[in-house]
């Protein structure tokens, strides 16, 4: 009788552990680098380095007034740098948006006055053309393909002469009349142009709004579909529109965005002195767009965040009222503006390559 050994299963020794093997596609990048990949960590750095320079060199930047000061100056070039950062994102600039700022506040202020109506008014219809500017620019771009720069560059341009034309012919000067004492006033200052006190210090309600601002920007961009489309589009308009974007919505809305962030900084420079100069606004523009490339936005599109120009626009703010509060020489200011301009591109330069470094 044959014997039949059934077979034992075989014992394995599990390997001894040992460091996990990966190649560069699954290797985690280090927290440092994964924080340097941030487009607004460069300007952060950036605006605490100015922020303890002049602290040093203006002791009375110290000062709870001076800081009121400084944040406003950054506010109302903060609030007009969030949509113009949105629509760099988005692959576009608007070189319009300075006198497109001046240009809100004459309609409001000539159509109330003019016409006798309440500010509010003026206030409504200066929306509408605000809009209308941008939704205007932004057609004609998706319409006719021509670059953001000589279509935003025609709107400057006919919008800077309009100004100038009209002011003069209805009112005479170059300059619309005061609307202080007109039914509507003191609503639509307490909205646009008020101040509250915090600690004894008079702060300006544009800081409010421009943090709520960058707060709702930065949800749109990181939390919604629209978000998602902006950089999108930024980055190819070709590959986002095979993949369903709608790519013409989206960059329209973008310079209409631009017209609302005009419109506000309008209304608020108009119910903050009663009256408004048609030949300002010009080089505001560059200004704008200056704050969203030092917070991080590309010139070429698909890159920056709302956070990063927060930062940027304080830096403007800090060094405009630093030189002054220094005892400088306030023609300073544009060189200060220029440098920090090219350092944070280059600063921005070498945190994308460390940051993409295997």
């Amino acid at each position: 009788m044959s014997m039949i050994r059934q077979a034992e299963p075989a014992v394995t020794t599990p390997p001894a552990p040992g460091p996990k093997e990966t190649d560069g596609r699954t290797r985690q990048r280090s927290l440092t680098l994964r924080l340097l990949a941030r487009p607004e960590v460069g300007v952060f750095l950036g605006a605490v380095a100015v922020f303890v320079f002049f602290l040093i060199a203006a002791p009375s930047v110290r000062d709870g007034s001076s800081m009121a000061t400084v944040l406003y100056q950054s506010s109302t070039i903060g609030i007009m740098a969030l949509p113009v950062a949105l629509l760099m994102i988005g692959g576009e600039f608007d070189l319009s948006a300075g006198v497109a700022v001046v240009t809100s506040a004459l309609t409001a202020s000539m159509l109330s006055y003019q016409l006798t109506m309440n500010v509010w008014m003026g206030v409504i219809v200066a929306l509408v053309v605000s809009l209308a500017v941008g939704a205007f620019n932004g057609w004609v771009l998706v319409k006719t393909g021509l670059p953001s720069f000589l279509v935003t560059l025609g709107t400057f341009l006919i919008l800077q002469g309009v100004n100038l034309a009209v002011t003069k012919l209805v009112t005479g000067n170059v300059a619309t009349d005061d609307i202080s004492d007109m039914d509507g006033f003191d609503q639509a200052k307490a909205l646009f142009a008020s101040s509250f006190d915090v600690g004894g210090v008079q702060v300006k309600i544009t800081v409010v709004w421009w943090l709520a601002f960058a707060a709702l920007a930065t949800w749109v961009l990181l939390r919604t579909k629209y978000g998602n489309w902006i950089f999108a589009v930024g980055g190819s308009k070709e590959s986002a529109r095979a993949v369903g974007v709608p790519v013409t919505f989206t960059k329209i809305t973008l310079f209409m965005l631009v017209g609302f962030g005009a419109w506000f900084v309008g209304m608020h420079q108009l119910f903050s002195f009663n009256t408004v100069q048609s030949g300002e606004g010009v080089g505001q523009e560059l200004i704008y767009i200056a704050a969203a490339v030092i917070g991080g936005c590309l010139l070429t599109g698909g890159y920056g965040s709302a956070i990063g120009p927060v930062f940027g626009a304080f830096m403007f703010g800090m060094v405009n009222q630093g030189i002054v509060y220094a005892g400088w020489n306030p023609d300073w200011f544009k060189a200060f503006l220029g440098v920090m301009l090219l350092g944070a591109v280059l600063i921005n330069l070498y945190v994308r390559r460390a940051a993409t470094r295997r």
